[in-house]
């Protein structure tokens, strides 16, 4: 399957000069690069959350292969939705599945199953190729779809993505695609987000579920950073960083109801 953009021209550019442009301004190349086990990056439009997402990317090291964890905005397809094949585009050129890495992956799962419904419309993981086309060309990918679920589900995707990992001698880098606190005050969304974002420099998943459900923290991709960390604390990952945090009121000048946003690297 050929995947076309859905997003393209809503929440980035949809020309290839003007995406190339706009990326560059987010890259910092004077920031340091360092190898990287997992990140944690925004998908909102690239105007509100693209600075953070830059950030981000500007501090990794890219690898062959990237395994791009994102939640189920949509409502489409199964509820933890792995695609094994096919091409997805964008407006620099598309991107293959690592065809063989995924299909290992849904063998050593019990959970994960092979579909591209969930994968169509969902912009979470579209908006992420984009910066890694800007950092390497000859990259693949494996997009996982994660919907709410108990911890269990997510550790036991967490830990076959690891094993997987581990039996092969090329490296990857695992990226949770989520935004943090949806339309609460400044204020709310910094405390709120603040207690997601300690779990997660902690590299508690647990602790970040929990921290999610009492303070009713409305951050969208729990599911995939929760898993990623497990994926992360599985390949050796010792720290985490926050490399930058935002709020869509820093562009919008409206911090009455604002999307938060945070920028993590792992290593």
């Amino acid at each position: 399957m050929d995947r076309e953009a859905v997003v393209a021209g809503q929440f980035y550019p949809d020309s290839e000069e003007a995406l190339k442009k706009q990326i560059k301004s987010f890259i910092d190349r004077r920031a340091k690069s360092e190898e990287t086990v997992g990140v944690v990056s925004p998908h909102a439009g690239y105007i509100y959350s693209g600075k953070v997402a830059g950030a981000v990317y500007s501090r990794i090291i890219p690898t062959e292969t990237f395994i791009l964890l994102g939640p189920n905005h949509t409502g489409r397809g199964v509820p933890f939705s792995i695609m094994t094949g096919g091409r997805w585009k964008t407006p620099l050129g598309s991107v293959e599945i690592d065809s063989k890495m995924a299909k290992e992956i849904l063998s050593e799962s019990r959970n994960l199953r092979d579909d591209e419904k969930a994968h169509c419309y969902e912009h979470s993981l579209e908006v992420q190729l984009p910066f890694l086309q800007c950092l390497r060309q000859d990259f693949r990918f494996v997009p996982i779809i994660l919907s709410p679920a108990d911890l269990s589900i997510y550790r036991e995707i967490g830990e076959a993505i690891s094993r997987v990992i581990k039996s092969r001698k090329t490296k990857a880098v695992i990226v949770a695609s989520s935004d943090m606190t949806h339309y609460e005050s400044q204020k709310s969304a910094e405390n709120k987000d603040g207690e997601a974002i300690k779990a997660i420099l902690e590299l508690n998943e647990k602790k970040l579920l929990e921290k999610v459900h009492d303070l009713d923290i409305s951050m969208c991709g729990y599911a995939p950073v929760a898993t990623n960390l497990v994926v992360c604390k599985e390949l050796g990952a010792k720290k985490a960083e926050l490399v930058q945090y935002m709020t869509s009121g820093d562009t919008s000048g409206d911090y009455d109801s604002v999307v938060g946003y945070a920028g993590i690297v792992i290593r």
